[in-house]
């Protein structure tokens, strides 16, 4: 029956650890394993990730490209497809709502609605902006397309 004062480690589990600087017979002295001197035998010194031995580094070498527009609005996306597997047509379908379906992951941002797809339904549309087919399509099926203000 095995005791608590039987218990050990298995073997090879516990390893004593390595002591640095130690005399040469210790197999780390002098240096401690760190070559002989130079930047990264000092204590704080480390490159940075993208150093590359004093070559320009390859974020310098390559050319800047495009523009990058802090303005842009960028809009949730939700198609009439969507809005079609609806099953409560007889409320009014707003920014909330599409969030409680799962059609939207945020509330706080700004909902545009996109005509891929056919509606049947009547339905009340409150979103921040709608393509030009999808108005279309809201409209025909008799359902109001209403904007609302930014988020």
């Amino acid at each position: 029956m095995l005791k608590l004062n039987d218990l050990q480690p298995a073997a090879g589990a516990r390893k004593n650890r390595k002591r640095l600087g130690r005399g040469t017979g210790s197999g780390t002295g002098s240096t401690a394993g760190k070559g002989n001197n130079g930047a990264k035998a000092r204590t704080g010194a480390r490159n940075k990730y993208y150093f590359e031995g004093g070559q320009t580094p390859l974020t310098r070498r390559l050319p800047k490209r495009g523009f990058n527009n802090i303005f842009r609005t960028e809009y949730q996306i939700v198609n009439i497809s969507d809005l079609e597997k609806i099953e409560n047509t007889e409320q009014e379908i707003g920014v909330e709502f599409l969030h409680q379906n799962g059609l939207v992951h945020e509330v706080d941002r700004p909902v545009k609605i996109l005509g891929n797809g056919e509606l049947t339904k009547k339905l009340s549309v409150k979103v921040h902006a709608y393509s030009k087919t999808a108005r279309e399509k809201i409209e025909k099926a008799k359902g109001k397309a209403e904007v609302i203000g930014c988020a």
